[in-house]
């Protein structure tokens, strides 16, 4: 159990996508975390810019309502559907500028830094990210992939906490430069 006299960080933690955002609000000190929201924003079969709307509203109505200090969102890398990526890329600035303007610092990370620091691997698959978000979070259930991937963005963040973003920025330990 954490001492409620330290002082709590509150991150929103977002995986962007063009069906499926998932979004994972935690309370964290830098060493220990508890889950205060998380879930999956579906905007199903809409049209595109509905859709882009959509992502917009709901991750701005999320920012009001939990008012987080920090934002973290993960990356696009590549995709291999040209289409796909810029979709995805719409829909993380979506994501970018409903944070931002509610207010939050938003801060980026790419997918193998977010499981190199959640599972301890880069390469970690999905179900061993669903997993060690529950244990570092101590979650009665697995969360969905979308919903844990969002919660294990903002694990990330707050585990970086104090490294400077030159330093946090990198993929695996092998780019982290002192």
């Amino acid at each position: 159990m954490t001492d409620p006299r330290l002082p709590r960080h509150r991150i929103l933690g977002i995986d962007p996508g063009s069906r499926n955002t998932g979004f994972g609000v935690i309370d964290s000190d830098g060493h220990h975390s508890v889950r205060v929201a998380s879930g999956c924003i579906r905007v199903g079969e809409h049209p595109w810019p509905d859709r882009l709307g959509l992502i917009f509203d709901r991750v701005a109505a999320i920012v009001a309502e939990y008012q987080p200090h920090e934002m973290a969102v993960e990356q696009l890398i590549f995709a291999r559907d040209p289409t796909a990526a810029l979709k995805i890329g719409q829909a993380r600035g979506a994501v970018l500028c409903a944070g931002l303007k509610g207010g939050a610092i938003v801060h980026e990370y790419s997918p193998k830094s977010v499981k190199l620091a959640v599972v301890g691997s880069g390469g970690a698959d999905k179900s061993q990210v669903q997993h060690m978000v529950r244990v570092l979070l101590a979650l009665p259930e697995t969360p969905g992939e979308d919903e844990a991937d969002a919660l294990a963005i903002a694990l990330c963040h707050a585990h970086s906490m104090g490294i400077p973003a030159r330093k946090r920025a990198a993929a695996s330990w092998r780019d982290w430069r002192p």
